[in-house]
């Protein structure tokens, strides 16, 4: 994602008091976690085990599309609304975490939900910074 940070600097008007490097940050961990959870869930959907993987499917893909439509909305700046970025953030927050502790009830069975769980985590810390930047 090295472009987030040149795309937040060629915007042509000011972004205000946002925390560039926050943002950018955001924005790259929540694109992160969007393909990661999605590459999680179809190596779940590849395990001899996938009838005992069916939550971590679906919780895989809600975070992989939270996280995909939240690093767009943070990625538009005309017309910025923080409220709405607000309560993105805080979806993405919270799906991360939740992706996150499933994952991790099976990272000792399945590498890729290891990986997955880290995404995740660092979405999950990369949202709350923002929303703490944003107050």
């Amino acid at each position: 994602m090295m472009h987030v940070p040149s795309m937040l600097k060629s915007y042509p008007k000011d972004l205000g008091t946002v925390d560039e490097v926050k943002l950018a940050a955001c924005i790259a961990a929540c694109f992160e976690c969007a393909q990661t959870c999605t590459a999680c869930a179809d190596a779940c959907l590849s395990e001899d085990t996938v009838g005992e993987l069916t939550q971590c499917v679906r919780t895989n893909l809600d975070c992989a599309d939270l996280c995909a439509a939240t690093g767009n909305v943070l990625s538009r700046h005309t017309g910025y609304d923080v409220n709405i970025n607000l309560a993105a953030l805080r979806a993405c927050w919270m799906v991360a975490k939740a992706c996150a502790e499933e994952c991790e009830a099976h990272a000792d069975r399945h590498d890729h939900c290891r990986i997955c769980a880290e995404a995740c985590r660092r979405c999950e810390v990369a949202c709350m910074d923002l929303i703490t930047a944003l107050g």
